[in-house]
């Protein structure tokens, strides 16, 4: 027994350990809350020195176990640096305290190993990701290269086709009967002669042509000539003589094609 059991004074073991009680904790609650080895505090609580580390290691865990019970830490500490005086653990060395809760913490091992995973990951994707850019450069130049062979003149730009402005005007290059209507209104009907022209009025919506002998007519839109109206020596009917429908495709306008030329056509007079 020591001095301080002799003389009737608690030692620090005893009030921690009474203070533990009083609040019915075990050892291995103390340890929880305060992440020291439970071997440390029953040695504490037995007044073990030579289990215990050095001096100021002990203190320090006396400190925190008044703590977790609710004794003064800095007084337990003074009496506990009295108690021990001058010892000192001749066979200790320094040691990583594990937690009480190992759940709590990770082991090195497992940090280590998911480090080096990602390592190995990081580069793999790198060097996954420099094999893309190559393979997609060289298939594309070989690509280019066989889509357009050397000396190839690029492919000319499309004309646009011309805009379709100014006044219709049929003229006869030779004697040719015709018909312009406008819905059921008749515009113009009977024999143009050979160099006589008709224009057709600005006004009418959607005037369309009937002839038997559509080479025989040049149509112009302003100064421009139109394609022509229908094939040679084939009455076409049906033609628009709007400007935009006679600068598109020859013939877009016809409706229909009847007889030959040769059929008789009715005679009527040039208005």
């Amino acid at each position: 027994m020591d001095e301080t059991e002799a003389d009737g004074i608690m030692t620090v073991g005893q009030r921690l350990r009474e203070a533990r009680e009083s609040q019915n904790l075990s050892i291995e609650d103390v340890a929880a809350s305060t992440r020291i080895p439970t071997r440390h505090l029953a040695s504490l609580e037995v007044s073990e020195w030579d289990k215990l580390p050095a001096p100021t290691y002990s203190i320090g865990f006396a400190k925190n176990y008044a703590t977790a019970v609710g004794l003064d830490r800095n007084e337990i500490g003074d009496q506990l640096r009295a108690e021990m005086g001058g010892f000192r653990s001749a066979d200790y060395q320094a040691e990583v305290f594990e937690a009480a809760d190992p759940a709590r913490t990770m082991p090195k091992g497992l940090v280590f190993g998911a480090l080096a995973l990602l390592l190995v990951a990081v580069l793999a994707f790198t060097w996954l990701g420099n094999r893309s850019i190559e393979g997609d450069g060289a298939p594309a130049s070989a690509v280019e290269n066989e889509a357009v062979p050397a000396g190839t003149p690029a492919a000319p730009a499309p004309v646009p086709a011309p805009v379709a402005s100014g006044p219709v005007v049929l003229t006869a290059n030779e004697a040719v009967w015709l018909e312009v209507k406008d819905g059921d209104a008749i515009l113009k009907q009977g024999e143009l002669a050979a160099g006589q022209s008709y224009e057709v009025p600005a006004n009418a919506v959607a005037p369309v042509l009937k002839t038997a002998k559509p080479e025989a007519l040049r149509v112009s839109v302003g100064t421009a000539d139109a394609p022509a109206v229908g094939p040679a020596g084939r009455t076409v009917s049906g033609v628009s003589l709007r400007a935009a429908d006679l600068m598109r495709a020859p013939a877009t306008g016809a409706a229909a094609t009847q007889a030959p030329a040769n059929s008789a056509a009715p005679a009527a007079t040039a208005q």
